[in-house]
């Protein structure tokens, strides 16, 4: 093949507003602060020194050392969190939510961009330290959308009922499910240590986030990853003025409602409540609503004066959980961050809040693209190379790339525009007739060159189609390859999950993707395991 590599605007897998973001165009720069380029860090490691409130490092290690109390930690991961107490240490981060079995595979793309983003900036900057953040989604409460991965193209997903935050949730009933997908994996080295990760993560330990924890540390611990669970009194309690702005002047509704009017020529990702928090308990997490000078919890009789709410704010700050629009902005108060790193759908989001930041002064971070990656096998490399197929081809959409392949298959054109163009040319002198005679004339031949053309495509249609089953076993070997590349006609690292790969190549896949991956290079990756 050609190329390892596509950029993420030829993929065809970015919406527009990404594509524009990645080519810096001028109608979106006051919604970023710098753009993901080395040289930019320099001034957002000045900004958010200066900013960032360096009492909240005590808490911040405070917390993560009790996390850590009871699970094997790498010397390199003791290390980062011990450094978050110093005023040279800054973070980069990346969000997931704790989708079963890490979900699909960009949940180790995310991380492994965060944790090679911090080695180029030690290069870069080596006065200073950097720590790869994995922030647990702990407090969202969707199931539906976490509760199941693929494997080989069947779905395992773990049935159970579930209200509150999923971070709290038991793991109770997961050895049942464990015993279906142990036989789909067999026996051998690979599949041992699949077994035994999924064992030690969820059978021996008792929520969702002690379990997530632990799975993310085991593949990832030795490199340096800190894995933070924002689900936090202490944490909570640093946040209390920006969720008692939130509460009294619904700073973030205003300011965003104002910035998305700015995006209308784009997808809109996420639109603010007005109040963008929930009320949080073990088995609750709902909207909190203002209505008729009352605070209330939707979907229960639960309300509450103001000076009620703000007085269980101060006694009690971990019943109040942010929503998408509130997340990032406890992210970067209680972080020294200075990067977020996410899928173009979170990098969309993330765009509507800059005007929101700047209004409740927190330093905006940098916005980066995770890394993107199709792997494939040497086999289906040679095939690509067999059928003479780039990359560029494979990501095409199924249809387009049926007709530019019987194109480039068929012995003479399927395309008619040379026949068209003589056409309109033969027009053409009749037009040159119709301003000597009775214009009615010049309708008709509108007409009629109207017809002679819809009938030349209708022929190239047909033409198109015949040669389709002339050389539909071709066709056949070229959209056979797509699908397994592309199953379902998607992404494959939104569909697969990792322990697909890992079967075959063992940790060798982690430290393969971890000595390719170049976060700060926007390419779509094209890694063959050998």
């Amino acid at each position: 093949m050609p190329t390892d590599c596509i950029s993420y605007q030829n993929s065809g897998y970015f919406s527009a507003l990404m594509n524009d973001y990645l080519d810096q165009k001028s109608n979106l720069k006051s919604l970023y602060n710098r753009f993901p380029n080395i040289e930019n860090f320099e001034g957002q490691i000045l900004e958010k020194k200066n900013s960032y409130d360096d009492k909240n490092r005590a808490v911040l290690v405070s917390v993560l050392q009790q996390q850590y109390s009871k699970i094997s930690t790498s010397a390199l991961t003791d290390q980062n969190i011990e450094a978050l107490s110093n005023s040279n240490t800054f973070t980069v981060t990346t969000g997931h939510q704790l989708n079963l079995f890490t979900g699909p595979l960009y949940f180790l793309y995310k991380i492994i961009s965060t944790i090679n983003l911090t080695k180029e900036l030690k290069a870069k900057y080596p006065e200073n330290n950097f720590v790869p953040i994995y922030w647990m989604a702990t407090e969202d409460h969707d199931f539906e959308e976490i509760n199941y991965f693929n494997f080989k193209g069947r779905k395992f997903r773990w049935n159970k009922e579930s209200t509150g935050p999923v971070g709290r949730l038991s793991t109770e009933g997961l050895a049942d499910f464990f015993e279906v997908y142990a036989r789909e994996l067999g026996s051998g080295t690979n599949a041992n240590k699949i077994k035994k990760l999924f064992q030690e993560s969820y059978l021996n330990h008792s929520t969702l986030a002690e379990a997530t924890r632990v799975l993310a540390n085991e593949l990832f611990g030795e490199f340096g990853l800190v894995i933070l669970d924002a689900d936090d009194q202490a944490l909570k309690r640093t946040f209390i003025p920006y969720i008692k702005e939130e509460l009294v002047n619904q700073t973030s509704h205003k300011k965003v409602l104002k910035t998305i009017e700015n995006l209308k020529n784009y997808f809109v990702q996420v639109n603010p409540r007005v109040i963008n928090l929930f009320y949080l308990e073990d088995n609750l997490r709902e909207r909190i609503i203002f209505e008729n000078q009352k605070y209330k919890v939707n979907n229960t009789k639960i309300e509450f004066s103001e000076i009620e709410i703000l007085s269980i704010l101060e006694s009690h700050p971990e019943k109040f959980s942010p929503n998408v629009i509130m997340r990032p902005l406890y992210q970067e108060v209680i972080l020294p961050n200075l990067c977020y790193i996410g899928g173009g759908g979170e990098i969309a989001y993330w765009l509507e809040l800059k005007s929101f930041f700047d209004a409740v002064k927190v330093t905006f971070p940098i916005l980066l693209i995770r890394n993107s990656v199709l792997l494939t096998t040497e086999k289906q490399a040679k095939k690509a190379d067999k059928l003479e197929l780039t990359w560029n081809d494979l990501f095409l959409n199924q249809n387009v790339l049926k007709n530019k392949s019987i194109k480039k298959l068929s012995e003479f054109p399927i395309d008619f525009t040379v026949q068209k163009e003589q056409l309109q040319k033969q027009f053409e002198a009749l037009y040159e007739i119709t301003n000597q005679t009775d214009k009615s004339f010049l309708g008709a031949v509108k007409a009629q060159e109207t017809k002679q053309i819809k009938g030349l495509e209708n022929l190239e249609k047909r033409l198109l189609k015949a040669q389709k089953r002339k050389y539909s076993e071709e066709l056949e070997r070229i959209i056979d390859l797509q699908n397994e590349l592309f199953p379902n006609q998607s992404l494959q690292e939104r569909l697969a999950n990792f322990s697909e790969f890992y079967l075959e190549k063992g940790d060798d896949l982690i430290l393969l993707l971890l000595k390719k991956l170049k976060p700060l290079e926007s390419n779509f990756d094209i890694i063959s395991l050998p």
